[in-house]
């Protein structure tokens, strides 16, 4: 699997305002950008800093731009590298020795500093002239397409860098590891590199890193960005250094959003919304006493953690016979049948599914979910036929003024509903999981509205990987 491709995936969709959601409460980006311009102007006024004539000619509000590089979310902002970065500092080698980063320091691989040359002061070359502090991206200006760009942790403040370098020194306006994921971007690296002249050592100039446009999200949402890309390039990681396959990468990041949206981090919470706790009053939820309950872990106000059997009006099996099976009929589901690789269906006849529903009828918009053997692989039922169900499969018919149906399949998929299951089934030779114990499991219902919010956004994000899925083979 192509990893680096993989990675400038998720950088691609980070910058662009597709990989976390948006929070209608973030300050936007050109407030704090104006705000920024404002303390400048009386910095100006009073003296304590000088106008800077050329940056004043190429800063330009970007709004008027007709063909910006590409759409980004309302509360983003197009600045231009005048304002992205700090001025660079210009600083001569002190004392007897000092540490100094040159273009081979960097691990163009990594995108990491390798190590620090220690130099006598005496030897320094004409290039050292460049100091750099932790936050700072360091990004080469000499053959850029070589992509020798590194960030700077506090084990490298205060090095002297070469000229060879462009020092990003983040404003008020960045989040110092969003610059650094911007400039790893194909968007920052491709862009840059049509700017470069030569032919025996191509490079680009000062003026062309600071005269490009760059996407800045709010602050906020740059941390959370960063956040998610840290967590997924980890999953990456993992897959370089224990050779998982794509799709047991893709399984673990769906893992990782749903993990997000059952704890309220996925999409933001609306005080507008009814609390679960005023849906479950119309149901005449009978509260069980907070002293004999216990919560795996704190939930947003407005969510309730419950019983799944108080939020389903049904919950029930298949047929505990095998049918006999004819060519042609109604269709039979067992596990094999809802999980990734399906096996071929079977079919029932009509009379004998006739006499199945009286047990158990499923109905478009209900929820089946494994409990035999493979457990914890739910989905919605979302097509027109008849089918009747196995013993191995359950049917769930949740209460649609209170549970969401997707939302209920997707918990259901969450870990800590399936580490519920398993610490309930009971094992023989198979796990397998009784009706009263599904009945018991702990959900946590969130307000209807975000439910669906919920439901949008997992589905927005699953579509995306299995896209990066998709890319990798094309």
């Amino acid at each position: 699997m192509d990893t680096k491709k993989l990675r400038q995936k998720i950088l691609d969709l980070a910058i662009r305002g597709k990989l976390v959601p948006q929070d209608p409460n973030d300050e936007p980006a050109s407030v704090l950008l104006e705000r920024i311009r404002e303390e400048k102007e009386r910095l100006i006024k009073e003296g304590k800093i000088k106008r800077d004539k050329k940056k004043e000619i190429s800063t330009s509000d970007t709004s008027h731009y007709e063909n910006l590089p590409f759409e980004v979310p309302e509360s983003w902002v197009w600045v231009n590298g005048f304002e992205c970065f700090n001025p660079m500092e210009n600083k001569k080698p002190t004392g007897k020795t000092f540490r100094y980063i040159d273009i081979n320091s960097i691990d163009n691989k990594k995108h990491t500093i390798a190590e620090a040359k220690e130099l006598a002061v005496s030897d320094a070359p004409s290039r050292a002239n460049r100091g750099v502090d932790t936050g700072d991206t360091l990004f080469s200006m000499v053959r850029p397409y070589l992509e020798n760009i590194a960030y700077v942790n506090e084990n490298y403040a205060n090095c002297i860098a070469s000229t060879g370098f462009f020092i990003c020194k983040p404003t008020q306006i960045l989040y110092p590891k969003y610059l650094y994921y911007l400039m790893l971007s194909s968007y920052a690296i491709d862009g840059l590199n049509t700017f470069m002249k030569g032919d025996n050592s191509p490079s680009i100039n000062n003026d062309n890193v600071t005269s490009f446009l760059y996407p800045i999200p709010p602050l906020q949402e740059q941390s959370r960005i960063v956040s998610f890309i840290e967590s997924v390039f980890a999953l990456i990681d993992q897959i370089e250094e224990n050779k998982l396959s794509l799709s047991q990468f893709i399984k673990q990041a769906k893992s990782k959003v749903l993990n997000l949206a059952i704890h309220g981090k996925l999409v933001p919470q609306n005080q507008n919304d009814e609390p679960a706790s005023a849906l479950l009053e119309k149901i005449k939820i009978q509260k069980t006493p907070a002293t004999i309950l216990h919560y795996p872990f704190e939930v947003p106000a407005g969510w309730k953690w419950c019983k799944l059997g108080d939020v389903c009006k049904q919950i029930t099996d298949g047929t505990h016979c095998t049918p006999s099976y004819v060519e042609k009929g109604i269709c039979f589901l067992r596990v094999t049948d809802i999980t990734e690789s399906n096996s071929s269906k079977k079919f029932i006849s009509k009379e004998e599914h006739n006499e199945l529903i009286k047990r158990c009828k499923p109905e478009k918009g209900d929820v089946l979910l494994s409990k035999n053997g493979t457990i914890g692989v739910a989905k919605v039922v979302d097509w027109d036929y008849d089918f009747s169900i196995f013993v191995s499969l359950c049917l769930l018919k949740p209460r649609s003024i209170i549970l969401n149906s997707k939302y209920l399949a997707f918990y259901l998929r969450s870990n800590e509903a399936i580490k519920q299951m398993k610490s309930r089934g009971k094992s023989f030779t198979i796990t397998n999981l009784h009706l009263e114990e599904i009945k018991q499991l702990q959900i946590i219902v969130p307000p209807l509205a975000e439910q669906q919010r919920i439901v949008s956004k997992i589905e927005q994000i699953f579509i995306r990987l299995e896209q990066i899925e998709n890319a990798m083979y094309e």
